[in-house]
């Protein structure tokens, strides 16, 4: 597989608290990676960094050549890496159409925006049918839904997802999940950040265990859904 983006001993900081310590990772061009581990394992921070809302103090996140640490948030998404917030970050004053529109605010081909917006439609049908309703109107399934269609209609090439089952029923979880899975289908790569360590490694191709901060395992999905130390710690069993 081609790789797309590397990140080399990246370690983020909240004053004297290194929150990341120094980790490595490798994302495959069209493939789901899963960031995984308890809470504060410094998961979320790791995303930060790589969308350019936090400054590392060291290390890099390589794309296509080009060292995203140097680079704000907006250029970062311009250039093809977008981030799905935890816990959503929906404009909720809006209706869902316009949440969609500003999605794509960077863009200028209007005619593959148009036809990204009816393949966005087609994955989350219920926001084409509460299209003109207020986003905070919406379920908290929906509203989540929504947020991964905003972050579609920017046409990235990685789309960074943090915590997506947050919050949710368990069936809303399998269907988000599900959803990624195709979306992944299209080719788009995929960083999936997650506490719910099960559903994560089943989609994912590669995965990464976070434990305070360093990455104590690294393989494939599959052999991590069944790696003793990960089934012991985060498994139940």
């Amino acid at each position: 597989m081609k790789e797309i983006l590397r990140i080399s001993d990246l370690a983020v900081s909240y004053g004297h608290i290194e929150a990341v310590k120094g980790i490595d990772l490798v994302l495959n061009e069209g493939e789901i990676t899963a960031l995984v581990g308890a809470n504060g394992a410094g998961k979320s921070t790791a995303l930060l960094a790589i969308s350019g809302l936090l400054k590392p103090v060291r290390g890099q996140v390589l794309f296509d050549g080009i060292d995203l640490t140097r680079l704000p948030p907006h250029k970062i998404v311009r250039s093809g890496v977008v981030q799905v917030a935890e816990g959503r970050a929906i404009l909720t004053t809006l209706t869902v159409a316009e949440n969609l529109d500003l999605g794509s605010y960077a863009r200028r081909d209007k005619t593959r925006t148009a036809q990204d917006l009816e393949w966005v439609y087609s994955l989350f049908p219920v926001l084409k049918q509460r299209a003109a309703g207020l986003a905070g109107n919406l379920s908290g399934g929906e509203q989540q839904m929504l947020a991964i269609a905003r972050a579609l209609m920017a046409k990235p090439r990685i789309l960074l997802l943090d915590e997506p089952s947050m919050g949710l029923a368990p069936l809303i979880v399998q269907e988000i999940f599900r959803i990624l899975k195709e979306i992944n289908l299209t080719g788009l790569t995929i960083l999936l950040v997650e506490q719910n360590v099960r559903q994560a490694l089943r989609i994912a191709q590669r995965g990464y265990v976070l434990e305070t901060g360093k990455v104590v395992l690294a393989d494939s999905g599959a052999n991590l859904l069944h790696n003793p130390k990960v089934i012991e710690a985060y498994l139940g069993a």
